[in-house]
């Protein structure tokens, strides 16, 4: 019986061989469900320093390590993998008229009075194990605890992040955070000034500050809400005035 073959271009399976081979050296795969999250404590300040150094380059003094292994104020997170943290995030939720200035028009003046905001410091995840969703798994508890009824005050989650850093704004965005504003030399890096921006999603009914736009649309859509309102008494009132007629007709009729 004859056999079925497949015949394959050498170069292009030698190429594909290669290329499969540095995809898995640089993105090791690790099951989600093999990766545990838990609290940082103060026996993490040296790892977590370590990690965060290697990541991001802004050097955090050592009272910031201090505090987020340590303080309950922040809520800080991490990804344990064989015994390792591969992955954190450190968040706070903030009094919105405590916000600094720049932060201050993601929420409107009325909403934002008696509201709380979330406000990421920072999210990072080990070069080994990036594209694996370590980052999305973090954000997703940050996510989930601040939308429980305990958190209803809290109306948005923000975060700074470099206008240079196009992965981490290609993962946010697709996490549906959305650019708020622009930072001009907001951060100081070894003496340079970088520029930033500001990201945002809203959770719990919170929403943005109207603009021009928003204002037209909802007097517009009001208008013609009381049109159809209008159109339906006006029917209404039709049909009440036959009937009338046609009872008044009908008594007449009966009368005589």
């Amino acid at each position: 019986m004859a056999g079925n073959f497949t015949w394959h271009n050498k170069e292009k399976l030698e190429q594909s061989t290669t290329l499969n081979a540095t995809r898995q050296s640089e993105v090791p795969l690790c099951s989600i469900a093999d990766v545990q999250l838990r609290f940082l404590c103060p026996d993490d300040l040296n790892e977590v320093r370590n990690l965060c150094q290697d990541w991001f380059p802004i050097d955090y003094p050592l009272s910031w390590y201090e505090d987020i292994t340590s303080s309950s104020r922040f809520y800080a997170l991490a990804a344990v993998y064989n015994f390792a943290i591969i992955g954190l995030i450190v968040a706070e939720i903030k009094k919105f008229n405590k916000l600094n200035k720049e932060d201050r028009g993601i929420l409107p003046d009325s909403m934002g009075r008696k509201s709380e905001i979330g406000y990421i410091l920072s999210l990072g995840v080990h070069r080994k194990h990036r594209r694996n969703g370590i980052g999305s798994l973090l954000l997703d508890s940050l996510i989930n605890h601040l939308t429980t009824a305990e958190r209803t005050s809290v109306k948005a989650i923000f975060l700074h992040v470099l206008s240079t850093n196009q992965a981490a704004i290609l993962f946010y965005e697709k996490r549906r955070f959305h650019l708020h504003s622009f930072l001009p030399y907001y951060y100081n890096i070894r003496g340079k000034g970088k520029d930033g921006f500001t990201y945002v999603t809203y959770i719990n009914g919170g929403h943005p500050p109207w603009t021009l736009l928003d204002y037209i649309k909802h007097f517009a859509s009001k208008m013609i809400a009381a049109r159809f309102v209008f159109s339906w008494m006006t029917t209404k009132i039709r049909q009440l005035f036959r009937w009338l007629c046609h009872k008044t007709i009908s008594r007449f009729n009966f009368a005589h």
